[in-house]
């Protein structure tokens, strides 16, 4: 799979020869899901991005992107696409539409070990009101396929989604075989998580972000035949070999995964205030960022739904703040283990202004409420505190 010679079509030899008129830019900001803007030679240009994902641990201010000129853009449509974005110097693969095109080379070259000697019969397969991304054949036997396309990732666990999936627990169930199912000893269909990196030697579902996906994958997980395959990619986007398979921990599921643990909330004040926080008093709050640590012991979905809402009867001392503030970010951290106060611990080195006394009233912690100049998710270490405590914490937990 080494790089081949430059073709016509920059995208013939993809993914075993990599892609010509490559260009790499500077990651500026993202306008929206499907866009960036970002710094070309001595310009500013604004990019299609085909992913969807949050992407927060790999879009950061800085970030080297990989864009290609597109062809022909399309009425009112952007001149560039990016294809990945470099992470620790090398390539993290972003383009979820050519994601089936990898995930089929590497199945025609027999490098994914659980689905050697399947050939594809069919690709975007109609079932019913849904849609399934291979129909493969093997001695006689069909099975369907679904391709997933993984960024996210730690040291060396990467997880699947980084966003909430849409009826995403629905379609594994389907393709399961339905409520019923088939025997568990012959799973039917299959669902492919392709990681983009090879430095990672684990995979697990993210059941930080997305629950119910998380919580079905585990449950079908003998109903389905589930693989992790991780390839790296050199500068010119080709497959650096055939990649490798990845361990699926399911054990460490069964004591983290479950509705409860802890959370972080990042508001935004964009005016500075006082105004009275219950038994704390009035307080002066300057504008800018905020971020609150707080924890459930059960029903961590309820009590982040609680503050979304705006409008509610006060009882804590974020519902103050909140009712004045706007709600950016609501990110649950799910754990079997009580680590509140060692995420506000780990918060106050980064934190512009730690406020005393907020949220801590029945602990010893100085405060759960720390104020940021400037949006958190946008700093690197940050998004470092971010992947501990969510993924880089569970290596040690469980001596991987």
């Amino acid at each position: 799979m080494s790089v081949g010679s430059a073709s016509a079509d920059p995208l013939a030899g993809f993914p075993s020869a990599g892609l010509d008129g490559l260009e790499r830019a500077l990651f500026l900001g993202r306008p929206n899901r499907f866009l960036v803007e970002c710094r070309l030679g001595d310009g500013t240009v604004l990019a299609h991005l085909p992913n969807p994902g949050r992407l927060w641990e790999l879009l950061l201010p800085g970030r080297v992107l990989y864009l290609r000129r597109r062809p022909e853009p399309a009425a009112g449509g952007t001149a560039y696409v990016v294809l990945a974005v470099e992470r620790q110097g090398r390539p993290i693969f972003l383009h979820t539409a050519l994601t089936n095109r990898v995930a089929a080379f590497l199945i025609e070259q027999g490098a994914v070990g659980p689905l050697q000697g399947y050939r594809i019969l069919r690709r975007e397969v109609p079932q019913g009101r849904r849609r399934y991304d291979f129909l493969l054949e093997r001695c006689g036997h069909t099975m369907l396929l679904e391709v997933k396309s993984c960024t996210l990732m730690g040291r060396r666990i990467a997880l699947f989604p980084d966003a909430v999936t849409e009826r995403g627990a629905d379609h594994l169930l389907h393709l399961a075989g339905g409520p019923q199912g088939g025997p568990a000893s012959s799973p039917a269909n299959a669902v492919l998580f392709l990681v983009h990196s090879d430095r990672v030697d684990y995979f697990l579902p993210d059941y930080h972000t997305d629950l119910a996906f998380s919580q079905a994958l585990y449950r079908l997980r003998h109903r389905l035949l589930v693989i992790a395959h991780a390839v790296s990619w050199d500068p010119q986007l080709a497959l650096e070999g055939p990649g490798k398979a990845l361990s699926l921990p399911w054990h460490i599921l069964e004591h983290e995964m479950a509705d409860r643990g802890s959370y972080l909330l990042i508001l935004r004040l964009d005016h500075p205030q006082t105004f009275t926080i219950g038994s704390l008093g009035e307080r002066f709050f300057p504008a800018g960022y905020y971020v609150y640590v707080g924890s459930a012991l059960r029903n961590l979905s309820a009590r982040l739904a609680r503050h979304a809402r705006r409008r509610k009867t006060s009882f804590w001392h974020i519902d103050y703040l909140r009712a004045v503030a706007d709600l950016t970010h609501r990110i649950p951290i799910r754990a079997g283990d009580d680590l509140e106060c060692s995420i506000a611990a780990s918060l106050h080195p980064l934190a512009d202004l730690p406020i005393p006394g907020f949220g801590s009233s029945d602990c010893a912690c100085p405060t759960h409420l720390f104020h940021f100049h400037d949006h958190p998710l946008r700093r690197p270490d940050f998004i470092d505190l971010l992947l501990h405590w969510r993924i880089n914490r569970i290596e040690t937990r469980y001596s991987l």
